[in-house]
């Protein structure tokens, strides 16, 4: 395998010197050409070319690349054209709700997707510590942080059309032809292609292109009742009509979809659950294609024009800079490019809380404070159908009385402590002591104690059924009309019952879904329920007869796991992260109270798997935030995060200025660490927590103290308390 710079000097300074030359030549060929820099966009692809360079578009494009560019007034690439504002105010409307446009489904899109990622309350540091009117250097600003510039937005397929997944390229005007540069921001979850956008503005305001993928998800279903299904800028068509130009059509298995319509009507199929793709096997590769586009995009917008009046690759791998960013699935997606990035297009890594899938081995030890933590390294479908069984009856022990919905398990968790007692999975004479069973379950399946008052929330939100759900299915390559576990998606009427899904829901849900249900007014179904299908939370299950919250369902999808089930198996075992980063200077950035992808199966694991595997060339360093979780979105929003957890978002725009820092100016990474945050505190019953101030909010540390120090010792990883 040969290195991006396998021809020319290896270290980074003259490394830094050969880009720079590089950039300057081809700026003075810019500056030379006939057409005065290039300014406007070609025809994509620049067929016929009898230049030397053409810029060709990457053979995995296929269809139309849209092209549409933003005056940054009426609209713009970061916020549609809302400004920072808007993008903390009320959803934009749809002027027919039944029939959204394009473009008002990407204003929403953006909307939707920038919310659920940043907490947009003042208080909690949106547009003072972060946000569209924080310029690059951190500076508050009285502007609305529109940002002008071109989109590119393409399907990557294999010519079946059963993939298409969508690409899609931001090109500000800002754009630095003399200090070129792409980040990737690879949708988190399973959402859009804009699920990324929140990453995205970080490169947006360095005059960066940003590479955006879906990754093969995606928020807008397949409705089997109607047969419709999304096109790729949210619109809908029918399926036969729309052909390979669907951004998802399900395929049937051993029955035919209108077989199986009749007989489970109102039933919807959701991408990353439903393709048969395994979408998560392919992250890695997606990214780097998404890379390959934005190289090609900013050809097609700035590249040297040929005198055949056909735009040249004038800008590459050699010289332009490019950071491999995101968030969870997202920042785990980037991870997996660099791992597999054998042509070296991507130069360092700037993640937050990703979902890494550590392999069998080696086993990587996890010490905090000079203990073994009680498990670590498990796989996310391991960790995550174990929360699915224990979270609902943990939020019964009498010390999370406080925590974040406290009160909404009720009696389904309740319910579900007598039935987990009743198979023998807790103990205990009552719920209190019965919930303690379960938290001590979780603690010792790997959950810190700091993950503790976030189960009631999370279990409450369906948040470890629904990822159980479709990564069981995604695993297997299920067909929604497997039902696999007598699971299946649908909106439910006020009897809880499948209906229709309202055609205005159906509409825009390009821009309001998250891709994996529960998402407003999809939800899990229970088929099994023993009077007929039904909204799975308040479900009950055939084996106890109560109202559990499916504990028959959650069981069933941990047994395809415990009984290794040849399909889940098979799955699995193509997401596995090999740790090995190329020698790239790479930032990690993961809250220690992580409930949803936990610190010890993730970012503490990864670190010692690429020590291991690096050895002295790793170039990894791993800051662990105290009081940080999952979701920043959902602080000063559910009552009591903001008291709790400072926002994640921050501490990855500060990973990814080290980054850039370290490639541009050879400045030294910190060192892997722990960062102690102050919580904001203020009522435990307020949606929005008191002013955050810098103060709670340390920076990290370019020297730590000791008792800060993460060190990692051949396989083992030690993380102070």
């Amino acid at each position: 395998m040969q290195h991006r710079h396998a021809s020319h000097p290896a270290s980074p300074i003259l490394r830094r010197r050969f880009r720079q030359t590089a950039v300057a030549a081809a700026t003075a060929t810019l500056l030379l050409s006939a057409c005065g820099g290039g300014d406007s966009p070609s025809t994509p692809g620049g067929g016929g070319s009898t230049t030397q360079n053409p810029n060709n578009r990457p053979d995995f494009i296929v269809g139309t690349i849209g092209i549409k560019s933003y005056d940054g007034t009426s609209d713009d690439l970061l916020t549609a054209g809302l400004g920072k504002d808007g993008l903390a105010g009320t959803a934009p409307v749809f002027a027919d709700p039944s029939a959204p446009t394009a473009v008002e489904l990407r204003r929403n899109a953006i909307f939707v997707n920038y919310r659920a990622i940043v907490d947009v309350q003042a208080a909690g540091g949106y547009g003072s510590l972060y946000g569209p009117n924080v310029d690059a250097q951190g500076n508050v600003t009285a502007s609305q942080g529109k940002i002008p510039g071109t989109e590119y937005i393409a399907y990557a397929d294999d010519g079946t059309g059963l993939k298409n997944v969508t690409m899609m390229v931001q090109v500000p005007d800002s754009f630095d032809k003399s200090n070129p540069c792409v980040i990737s921001a690879t949708s988190s979850g399973s959402r859009g292609v804009y699920g990324g956008i929140a990453v995205g503005e970080w490169g947006l305001k360095r005059g960066c292109a940003v590479a955006y993928t879906d990754k093969g998800t995606g928020a807008a279903p397949h409705d089997l009742d109607t047969d419709t299904v999304p096109l790729i800028d949210g619109t809908r068509a029918d399926r036969r009509g729309a052909g390979k130009l669907a951004q998802f059509a399900a395929q049937p298995g051993a029955q035919s979809l209108a077989d199986f319509t009749t007989a489970f009507p109102h039933r919807l199929a959701f991408k990353h659950a439903h393709s048969q793709q395994n979408p998560e096997a392919d992250w890695g590769k997606n990214t780097l294609q998404a890379i390959q586009f934005a190289m090609f995009a900013i050809n097609d917008r700035f590249g040297t024009m040929g005198s055949d009046g056909v735009r040249q690759s004038t800008f590459s791998k050699n010289n332009v800079l490019v950071i491999a960013s995101a968030i969870s699935n997202g920042g785990g997606a980037a991870v997996a490019a660099a791992e597999q990035d054998t042509d070296g297009l991507i130069d360092g890594v700037a993640v937050g809380e990703p979902n890494v899938e550590m392999p069998p081995s080696p086993v990587i030890t996890v010490r905090r404070g000079g203990a073994p933590v009680a498990a670590s390294g498990k796989h996310l479908y391991d960790y995550t159908t174990t929360a699915n069984l224990f979270q609902f009856c943990a939020s019964q022990d009498p010390t999370l009385a406080n925590a974040p919905l406290a009160a909404a398990p009720g009696q389904f968790g309740i319910n579900r402590c007598t039935s987990l007692t009743g198979k023998g999975k807790v103990t205990g004479a009552n719920a209190g002591v019965q919930g303690a069973s379960a938290l001590a379950a979780l603690h010792a399946a790997g959950w810190e104690t700091e993950s503790d008052e976030l189960h009631t929330s999370l279990s409450s939100l369906e948040v470890a059924s629904s990822i159980s759900v479709t990564y069981a299915n995604a695993y297997s390559r299920a067909s929604v009309t497997d039902r696999l576990c007598n699971y299946s998606f649908a909106a439910v009427s006020t009897a809880l019952t499948p209906v229709a899904i309202p055609a205005a829901s159906l509409a825009g849900m390009f821009s309001t879904g998250n891709g994996i249900p529960p998402t407003a007014p999809i939800t899990l179904i229970n088929d099994a329920n023993p009077s007929g299908p039904f909204r799975d939370l308040v479900s009950q299950s055939p084996s106890t007869n109560l109202a559990d919250a499916n504990l028959d369902g959650a069981l069933c999808l941990r047994a395809l796991l415990d009984n290794q089930n040849a399909a889940l198996m098979a799955g699995i075992g193509q997401t596995y992260r090999n740790g090995n980063l190329r020698g790239k200077p790479a930032m990690i950035v993961h809250g220690r109270s992580d409930a949803l992808l936990p610190v010890n199966h993730t970012s503490r694991p990864y670190l010692g798997l690429n020590k291991s595997v690096e050895g002295s060339a790793s170039k990894l360093s791993y800051v662990e935030v105290t009081n940080g979780q999952h979701f920043d979105g959902f602080i000063d929003v559910i009552a009591g995060y903001g008291a709790r957890y400072i926002p994640m978002h921050l501490y990855l725009n500060r990973a990814l200025d080290a980054v850039y820092a370290n490639l541009k100016n050879g400045t030294a990474l910190p060192p892997s660490q722990v960062v102690r945050t102050i919580p904001r505190g203020g009522s435990n019953t307020a949606a929005v927590g008191p002013q955050i101030l810098p103060a709670n909010v340390p920076p990290i540390a370019a020297t730590p103290v000791a008792g800060d120090t993460i060190s990692v010792t051949g396989t083992t990883v030690d993380v102070p308390n």
